[in-house]
């Protein structure tokens, strides 16, 4: 039976509207990204009826899920496979502060992410494989039903083009906004995405 997901973007920080390697620090919402997660929750509750919303153990993915889950009745469960990449040494520093240490390393970052290996952090393969294997364990769990997962911007685009069975290089030629909307459908035949960076509940 299909498995509808409705795979989520958080909201947005001070760290992602000016740029820094957020990863795996804590970083919450900010008021713009608390109006673009209730948006988000209005979207979900009126168009979908998830029976689960799942979600990163990360505040600003969490914040997000909350508020989702107040729409629709439910209580986030947290799933650490859908928590943010490490960026390791480069968590905290905006790309040009890293560029001092790393230059060449933070320029093939953004030229040709899937071959980087970020100072003890991770590398694009290992966060595309957590993630897509716990797509699949939540796919057999709910089987004929809709379900919502909150994750973040290098885990989303990581998914899709395992999806699509695209080189990881192209990370960054998938758009994917704050509190953006992707629709997965999970088949017995295949997996087809249906929808991605759905900004529309957005808005003005």
């Amino acid at each position: 039976m299909t498995v509808k997901m409705i795979l989520v973007r958080h909201g947005e920080t001070d760290w992602n509207r000016v740029e820094r390697f957020r990863g795996q620090f804590d970083i919450p919402l900010n008021s713009k990204g608390i109006e673009q997660a209730e948006r988000n929750a209005q979207k979900v509750g009126k168009h979908w009826r998830p029976a689960a919303v799942y979600s990163s153990p990360l505040s600003r993915a969490l914040q997000t899920a909350e508020r989702i889950a107040e729409a629709c009745g439910l209580v986030v469960k947290t799933e650490t496979g859908l928590t943010d990449i490490d960026y390791g040494d480069w968590q905290g520093l905006t790309p040009d502060a890293a560029k001092e240490k790393w230059p060449k390393l933070v320029e093939k970052w953004f030229r040709f992410p899937g071959t980087v290996q970020i100072p003890n952090g991770n590398t694009l393969t290992e966060v595309q494989d957590r993630a897509l294997t716990t797509l699949s364990v939540l796919a057999e769990q709910h089987e004929g039903q809709n379900i919502v997962l909150l994750s973040h911007t290098v885990v989303i685009r990581a998914i899709l083009l395992g999806i699509l069975g695209a080189d990881l290089d192209r990370l960054w030629q998938i758009g994917q906004e704050p509190c953006a909307i992707n629709l997965i459908e999970y088949r017995p035949e295949n997996v087809i995405i249906v929808s991605i960076n759905g900004v529309e509940h957005l808005i003005e």
